[in-house]
């Protein structure tokens, strides 16, 4: 008869638990000017999770994504990305493996920039698009389905400087999955926009999520109106602690969310899957 494989060691059994483990920090905090912004944060994701981030203004939640993203390094604490320790590997590394979108990035990129200039120039990770013969078939395929799927296709010959709140967020999300990215992080994506403009973006995020082999998908907001409804995960943030983490039924539940936010809140999912909270 066939020999048996030889058993697995603890050793390989870890390494299989962690393949499926793409974010990892273990008691992180921050400091900035003498303040501490996140305290004793641990929190963990796993492959096939998408997860939003909920709290207050000044809960900690976009220094959460800073290093989530590889753009901050904790005071203390460990973090790792997708396998990697954050602080032994290059960080260019982590950010061509890690897409994030954030409202900080218009603060880089030139307004003079074209919508499709802007896109494809992050296949390999810069702000200004180079040379034609940089880029392939499949970079210009790529760039086509992503302006499709988020519905700027028809923007693409325009200035970033010249489109709305909610066009140029559309913009961004795509921008940061042309590297085909494992990890798509963002940072309040439909902050400031219009009501149409925030169910297209929902939208265009549902179906990004539902597909399996779209990046998990982590997202910082303080609205439970703008959860997509396909995220199965989410964490409940409060001076720069992490109070509840986890399966979302679970943690978005009124107590919860009163505590998170101190105040007196009711809460819950209407019939297509979508979150709502009011005050009691």
């Amino acid at each position: 008869g066939r020999c048996s494989p030889p058993p697995l060691s603890v050793g390989t059994l870890v390494k299989m638990e962690r393949m499926d483990t793409l974010l990892r920090l273990q008691h992180v905090s921050f400091m900035r000017g003498g303040n501490p912004i996140l305290q004793d944060v641990s929190f963990q994701t796993e492959l096939g999770e998408n997860w939003v981030i909920l709290g207050p203004n000044g809960a900690g939640k976009t220094t959460l994504i800073a290093i989530l993203a590889a753009r901050s390094y904790p005071s203390s604490g460990e973090a790792e990305i997708l396998g990697e320790r954050l602080g032994a590997v290059p960080v260019q590394e982590l950010h061509e493996r890690v897409g994030l979108c954030s409202t900080a990035a218009l603060r880089v990129i030139p307004g003079s920039q074209t919508v499709k200039a802007l896109i494809l120039s992050a296949a390999y990770g810069t702000m200004v698009r180079g040379r034609d013969q940089d880029f392939e078939d499949i970079d210009y395929q790529r760039r086509s389905n992503l302006m499709e799927l988020f519905g700027v296709a028809s923007l693409q010959d325009r200035r970033l400087s010249t489109l709305s709140d909610g066009e140029r967020q559309r913009v961004l999300i795509a921008r940061a999955l042309m590297a085909d990215p494992e990890i798509l992080l963002l940072d309040e994506p439909v902050a400031g926009v219009d009501l149409q403009a925030r169910e297209l973006l929902l939208s265009a995020l549902d179906e990004l999520s539902s597909d399996p082999k779209s990046p998990q998908i982590v997202m910082v907001t303080h609205h439970l109106e703008e959860i997509p409804a396909s995220f199965n995960r989410a964490a409940l943030m409060k001076e720069g602690r992490i109070m509840a983490s986890g399966e979302i039924n679970q943690v978005l539940t009124s107590e919860n969310l009163s505590d998170s936010f101190s105040l007196p809140l009711k809460c819950g999912r209407s019939g297509d899957g979508r979150w709502w909270a009011h005050a009691q």
